[in-house]
């Protein structure tokens, strides 16, 4: 079975499918073009994708509606996407980041740098080795069970939880470091591996997103606490390993 990593550029812009893809191609990725949502679809039918380029700006449904879907189907819940947006500005950046996309470029953008935010997020993507050879253990905080070697999230009454890659890239890194604050810089680089932009607010929106799964009330998060200055807290003792 082919193993190469298959990406999905989906992009409104018949020039832009075809750079990216001749570019990714050459850099050992297959790769397949979508103009739109619908082929798009098509593509996640018919064929397994380990990673989505998807343009923010679209005729039609846009990306941040296709993100929506794509994170609401559990067959594509987890599959990475990266965002792309035409003015960089940081509004249109953090709604893509809400709406589940594991990471950004603005355009325009150079290819190389595409090609190391790919090789980031689907390093990530595909289970590294977390800290202290963690690697198959199974953790558990206030009856949540977290499945490093599948990488599931199980609720207290076993409901499987779907989280996107940088959900649950995040969620290792609070129960790897539990009861000790993290900066949000400490959190990129145990979570990103410094893959984002200093300053980056993507934390916060990830952060969000988490506590909106696992809290009982994410307007007054117990799990989760925000350190004034410091950054985030994650309360819970964490059993197992």
């Amino acid at each position: 079975m082919d193993r190469t990593p298959h990406l999905l550029v989906v992009d409104d812009d018949r020039e832009i499918r075809t750079l990216l893809s001749q570019f990714l191609t050459r850099h050992g990725f297959r790769v397949t073009g979508a103009k739109d949502g619908a082929e798009m679809m098509r593509t996640l039918d018919s064929a397994r994708v380990d990673l989505i380029v998807l343009d923010l700006m679209m005729p039609g449904e846009d990306g941040l509606s296709l993100c929506r879907r794509l994170r609401a189907t559990p067959e594509t819940a987890q599959t990475p996407v990266i965002m792309l947006t035409a003015m960089g500005e940081e509004t249109d950046r953090i709604v893509g980041l809400e709406m589940g996309a594991d990471d950004y470029l603005a355009k325009p953008f150079s290819p190389r740098e595409l090609l190391a935010r790919i090789k980031a997020v689907l390093r990530r993507s595909s289970g590294p080795p977390v800290a202290g050879g963690a690697a198959g253990k199974t953790l558990g905080f206030e009856g949540w069970t977290l499945d490093l070697a599948k990488r599931e999230l199980r609720s207290p009454d076993g409901v499987l939880v779907q989280l996107s890659a940088g959900e649950y890239d995040l969620l290792v890194a609070f129960v790897e470091h539990p009861q000790r604050v993290l900066t949000r810089d400490q959190l990129l680089d145990l979570a990103r591996g410094r893959s984002a932009v200093p300053f980056d607010r993507s934390v916060d929106v990830q952060v969000s997103r988490l506590r909106r799964k696992i809290e009982p009330d994410p307007a007054d998060p117990t799990m989760i606490k925000t350190v004034r200055g410091g950054g985030y807290l994650f309360t819970p003792a964490v059993t197992g390993g």
